[in-house]
């Protein structure tokens, strides 16, 4: 088989063969004298680039000792390197966090790789320029120019009409289609919006549209119109936004019927998961309030402001994050829920809710619905929100200012032939009036 070769004559040329490789997004940074294999390559003073960046699990590095104040963790990245004659892993590329600065920075993206640039990426040269692919399957691909190359002219030039997200500027207006993605999301929107009532309705797992009877459908029937199958998926809904619908009032005021749930991540430690649930339930649960036999329930708000619940007789706090630094001093810390004696009855490790966070986060459209029926029917308002540059730290923040709280729905139950049934829900919400404090960028569009 006869090696490719490849003409990187510009900016458009170059995306064009990250599309070829698999690429979707695709961005850029001007490279610093600082930002080379020696320093590693410094990627911003928040964890706003590892909404772009696929990761793999973030570890503690124990290669420190304890303590340190250069504590960091690390998280494996899928890199590669793209040059003229196609794509050559770097297999010991990572992530580097430090989060008492905080900081994230790149590593290890020359060692062990066969055609990596190695010249460019050891210079001090300030101007030169990174460009990125991100591909779906969670692959990097990386190229690196000098800064007297046509590539380097080309960005510079247009780098004031780009969009930026953190230290990278978005090269979407660089796509052939000359379309954003926020464009065609908000046309999308005004068409569905321009519908008027629509039959309550999902699409199933072939794609084909199906009628949709329960209440809870305002969300199912909007991915419906916008072509996405609920099938659990971990990455952003449409076009690189996560596409959230809310219930409201009217569409005067726009008042939301209840809060919004940010995630549902299962707990990582304590008697939850050493022990199991239904121990959990036994010790921290209670009797259905309903009246409902042979069922125990654990429910209730848990906030880092409040004080132990009433009935379960736990509270929630947050271990390793300092609030008036806004700042995570240790990564081995967590949310934890503690009983009064300080034992823990369940905990989210920050490694593992960072993870969590930052897959569909990084950008997220709010769209008001109505309600009507039955037959169910919805509609969908012209006044949407538009949530960009989300970062896990603003998330602690409203954690630790109780914004975010803990809200579960937990149950255990027997059936009549005897079987326990438990079902599990860990989720933490916030009001929805609370969400632009989550976001760098917040606006509020109308769509018509």
């Amino acid at each position: 088989m006869s090696k490719k070769t490849y003409n990187i004559s510009s900016i458009l040329s170059l995306i064009s063969i990250m599309k070829n490789n698999g690429a979707k997004y695709f961005y850029a940074k001007i490279l610093s004298a600082n930002d080379n294999s020696k320093n590693q390559v410094y990627l911003g003073s928040d964890f706003t680039s590892l909404n772009i960046i696929p990761y793999s699990s973030v570890e503690e590095d124990s290669s420190l000792r304890a303590g340190s104040v250069r504590d960091r963790a690390k998280a494996q990245v899928s890199f590669f390197w793209l040059d003229a004659d196609g794509c050559s892993p770097a297999p010991n590329t990572q992530l580097i966090l430090y989060p008492k600065y905080p900081e994230v920075r790149i590593s290890g993206f020359l060692l062990g790789a066969e055609r990596s640039p190695s010249e460019l990426m050891k210079s001090r040269e300030a101007g030169r320029v990174l460009f990125l692919g991100i591909c779906s399957d969670g692959r990097v691909l990386g190229h690196v120019v000098s800064a007297v190359s046509s590539l380097a002219h080309e960005i510079k030039e247009a780098a004031p009409s780009l969009e930026t997200i953190g230290v990278f500027f978005d090269l979407q207006p660089f796509l052939q289609t000359g379309r954003d993605s926020r464009e065609t999301l908000l046309d999308t929107l005004h068409s569905i919006h321009m519908k008027g009532w629509i039959n309550s309705q999902r699409l199933n797992g072939t794609g084909q549209v199906i009628p949709y009877n329960a209440r809870n459908g305002g969300g199912y029937t909007l991915e419906a119109e916008l072509g996405i199958s609920p099938n659990g998926r971990s990455e952003p809904d449409f076009l690189g936004w996560e596409v959230k619908q809310y219930g409201v009032s009217d569409f005067v005021r726009y008042t939301p019927k209840s809060p919004v749930t940010l995630m549902t991540p299962e707990p990582t430690a304590g008697l939850y998961k050493e022990q199991g649930v239904e121990t959990f339930l036994r010790r921290h649960g209670y009797p259905d309030t309903s009246g409902k036999e042979n069922r125990i329930n654990f429910g209730g708000v848990y906030a880092t402001s409040r004080s132990f619940h009433h009935m379960t007789r736990l509270a929630l706090r947050l271990k390793g994050y300092d609030p008036d630094k806004q700042k995570i001093t240790d990564m081995n810390g967590g949310i934890l829920l503690l009983d009064r004696d300080e034992n823990i009855a369940a905990s989210w490790s920050f490694s593992g809710l960072l993870e969590h966070w930052n897959r569909k986060h990084a950008k997220a459209v709010y769209v008001p619905s109505l309600m009507q029926g039955p037959p169910a029917e919805y509609r969908y308002g012209s006044m949407i929100q538009l949530c960009e540059e989300t970062d896990f730290l603003l998330f602690l923040k409203a954690l630790s200012e109780g914004a975010v709280y803990y809200d579960p729905a937990i149950k255990m139950e027997q059936n009549n032939a005897g079987k326990i049934i438990i079902k599990r829900r860990s989720q933490f919400r916030i009001r929805h009036q609370q969400l632009a404090g989550l976001y760098q960028r917040f606006t509020v569009h109308s769509l018509i």
